[in-house]
């Protein structure tokens, strides 16, 4: 159902974007690496691609709209940024295709993205409106914050809207400026509940959608006719400036019931404003988790003063692999739930919780630890979460002083050091590659590696938090063999067993194979097609070194 409001909701987003700034709207669409990046188990190149999809069917006829994207066609480059679908009426169908086919991989150019996306509109002739939508900050070198004042000093009508999806606070301070030096708006959205919040906010701000509700006909005797105010705990300060608490106004009904869609909206803690005498309900959310409701009556003259207590505090866990660790790791997931709101974070999670308890998991790998604090209104609580791993670098060599095994189809493996009563070892992680990495508990374990028909294990003892290289010897070599006209080629151990049989170690069709083998003597075995004759030939594999056989 939340998914649903946010298509809906986008759908507003777009239609009060055309009626409150612009002629021309051009969408900024972030398709860095990152946004493979998932909300509540999907990626969020997939909820973008969804909501889309959904939200151009209900944008108005007439209305102008492009398409800008960056970070979709190359790793590592700053000038991925293409005009994906020129502004213009009917381009739903266009830019609906162009997403469905986005491949995120690259970086964040956001500036130049803005100043493009402005170029494009014409904007030092006409209005304009960008609608970012970014989960990254820029990567690029530039300054987003120059470039809104400069594009507001030449811009007829310009005015950025700036959606951070997935940004923390300090991070959203970063690019609000976009919005904030253009007359826009910032709205920070770390889940999908707070997406569908931003969007609302901007549905709300429609001046042109709701006139004779805004517009305040004759000038009241005090300047601000209404203040409203927010705090954590009873007799706390004020929330003040704090963008994370939105407050939406309606009207209410003969009952003191809220009725219809917001008046308005505004995201801080403490603001002013102006309504037409009445009654109202104002619904305010802390970061969209946290909903407080009061009703409030405006009267000639007088100042009406909304005020909720949202009897939370502030959560800041700094997760880590050992106690005494200088800095939090930022490889740790850390889901937080309290109520009936979850969520996850990676690296130091600061957040709004509701009093009361708070249940914290950490998680890297296999390992995970589960607390429960206990949050007291208007506190500010620090806590260590300890997820007790270390990570293992793993490597392999061919033979002891011998070459470095250097692929990556050698398959590593980490299994518990015992066995069990089937002679089976629990696996704890896996991974591919030289040099890749595996996160374990702390304990006795073994490495496995294993790159064609070679496999070798070593033991070893990891500490939590400790960073440990680990090198396994596969005592092998490489054994190329060329049989011209063969169909059929398979290598057998050169030992017999008891019934005279010769075990098959490998095999594969053409008149070429080469395969990573254990030291040793084999015998390959070699088939053709029609009536030739099948031919063998003795080989020896040695450690760390290449063997080339011929067979004819």
């Amino acid at each position: 159902m939340r998914l649903k409001a946010a298509f809906l909701l986008l759908a507003g987003l777009l239609a009060a974007t055309n009626t409150i700034a612009a002629d021309k709207t051009m969408i900024v669409l972030d398709a860095s690496g990152s946004m493979w990046g998932q909300i509540n188990g999907r990626s969020k190149i997939d909820i973008a691609r969804e909501t889309l999809g959904t939200v151009l069917k209900s944008v108005p006829v007439g209305t102008e709209l492009g398409l800008m994207v960056y970070g979709h066609r190359e790793k590592g480059s700053c000038s991925d940024i293409e005009l994906a679908v020129p502004p213009g009426a009917g381009t739903e169908n266009a830019i609906n295709a162009f997403v469905s086919g986005l491949n995120p991989k690259g970086k964040t150019p956001l500036t130049r993205s803005v100043e493009q996306a402005a170029e494009a509109l014409k904007y030092t002739e006409d209005k304009a409106t960008v609608v970012l939508v970014t989960d990254g900050l820029e990567t690029c070198e530039a300054d987003p914050c120059a470039l809104a004042s400069a594009l507001e000093s030449k811009g007829v009508d310009f005015t950025t809207h700036v959606v951070g999806f997935g940004l923390t606070a300090e991070e959203g301070k970063k690019v609000a400026c976009l919005a904030e030096n253009t007359g826009g708006k910032y709205f920070q959205a770390s889940d999908a509940t707070q997406l569908v919040a931003a969007l609302t906010a901007t549905v709300a701000e429609a001046p042109m959608s709701k006139p004779k509700e805004q517009v305040v006909e004759a000038k009241p005797a005090v300047e601000f006719n209404t203040i409203f105010d927010s705090v954590l705990s009873e007799g706390g300060p004020s929330i003040g400036e704090d963008n994370h608490v939105q407050w939406l106004v309606y009207k209410a009904d003969e009952n003191g019931q809220r009725t219809g869609d917001d008046l308005t909206s505004e995201y801080k803690g403490a603001y002013s404003a102006n309504f037409p005498a009445g009654r109202y309900v104002a619904v305010a959310k802390l970061d969209s988790v946290i909903e407080k409701q009061v009703a409030f009556e405006v009267k000639d003259g007088e100042v009406a003063k909304p005020f909720v207590n949202f009897d939370a505090g502030t959560v800041i866990v700094h997760p880590k692999r050992t106690p005494d660790a200088a800095e939090d790791d930022r490889e740790i997931r850390v889901d937080v739930a309290f109520g009936d709101y979850t969520t996850t974070y990676y690296g130091t999670s600061k957040f709004y919780a509701a009093a009361g308890q708070v249940k914290l998991k950490g998680s890297v790998g296999p390992t995970a630890v589960e607390e429960t604090v206990t949050l007291k209104a208007g506190e500010q609580m620090e806590h260590d979460l300890i997820v007790g791993s270390g990570t293992v670098l793993n490597s392999a060599i061919y033979a002891e002083g011998g070459p470095a095994v250097d692929s990556g189809d050698v398959f590593f493996e980490v299994v518990a050091a015992n066995k069990a009563i089937d002679g089976t070892r629990k696996q704890i992680g896996y991974n591919y590659g030289t040099g890749s990495k595996i996160d374990v508990p702390p304990g006795d374990h073994v490495l496995t590696a294993k790159l064609g028909a070679a496999t070798a294990e070593i033991p070893f003892t990891i500490k939590a938090g400790e960073m440990a290289d680990v090198s396994v010897n596969l005592n092998a070599g490489v054994l190329a063999i060329t049989a011209p006209g063969a169909n059929f080629i398979e290598i057998f151990s050169a030992q017999k067993d008891i019934q005279g049989n010769r075990k098959s170690v490998s095999n594969n069709y053409g008149a070429q194979y080469q395969e990573t083998l254990p030291a040793g003597d084999y015998v390959i075995a070699v088939n053709y097609e029609g009536d030739i004759a099948p031919k063998e030939k003795p080989a020896t594999v040695k450690a760390g070194e290449r063997s080339e056989v011929t067979v004819e």
